[in-house]
């Protein structure tokens, strides 16, 4: 944008002046003369120049420059504030970015690590369930082996109680009490060495 400046002032001036002159000039065209020339309207008409000249360079077009110039002033301030923000939105989406790409890594690493702990505890407790269910089966196996003893244990003792009494009937005496466990723990003895 061109600013206005004394020398486009004078060029403006004299354009006024050839406006205030064509008066003037209309005037001698009467006479049909193209050379004649009045001088007081012509003198006038520069006085009237000169006066409107001044007051304009000495009031009007300081206020006018200045006017431009705050302007201008403005419109770079903007420009610079616009390339601020600019700048500073940039930086803001590389910070956002940055955060971003190491969020994302955190949470990959989180679900890495999360899922270590979940195949390592998978593996505690598939391990513990496994050694439980091993001592359940053992505990079992004895406990089904005491009752097998026992059951043969009672059995044993009714089968030589039975026994007995059909000895007694046989031999027609009774067998005494000592006499009766004796042959218990003879008949469990041969069982026990049966089962071995």
């Amino acid at each position: 944008m061109r600013t206005l400046t004394p020398h486009r002032l004078s060029g403006v001036a004299v354009i006024v002046a050839a406006c205030a002159c064509a008066p003037a000039l209309a005037a001698s065209e009467g006479s049909q003369n193209p050379l004649a020339f009045e001088l007081i309207p012509y003198f006038a008409t520069l006085i009237v120049f000169g006066v409107v000249f001044y007051i304009l360079s000495k009031y009007v077009w300081p206020k006018i420059l200045g006017g431009l110039r705050d302007r201008e002033e403005r419109i770079r301030s903007e420009i610079r504030a616009a390339e601020l923000a600019r700048q500073q939105a940039a930086d803001s989406l590389k910070d956002y970015e940055k955060s971003l790409a190491e969020a994302r890594a955190e949470t990959s690493a989180m679900l890495e690590r999360t899922k270590a702990d979940q195949a390592r505890l998978a593996a505690e407790l598939r391990a513990k369930a496994d050694t439980e269910l091993a001592a359940m089966r053992e505990r079992a196996r004895k406990d089904i082996d005491v009752a097998k003893r026992e059951a043969v244990r009672e059995l044993y003792a009714h089968a030589s109680a039975i026994a007995a009494e059909l000895a007694a009937k046989v031999l027609e005496r009774e067998i005494n009490a000592d006499d009766h466990k004796r042959l218990i723990e003879d008949s469990l003895g041969e069982l026990e060495a049966a089962n071995r």
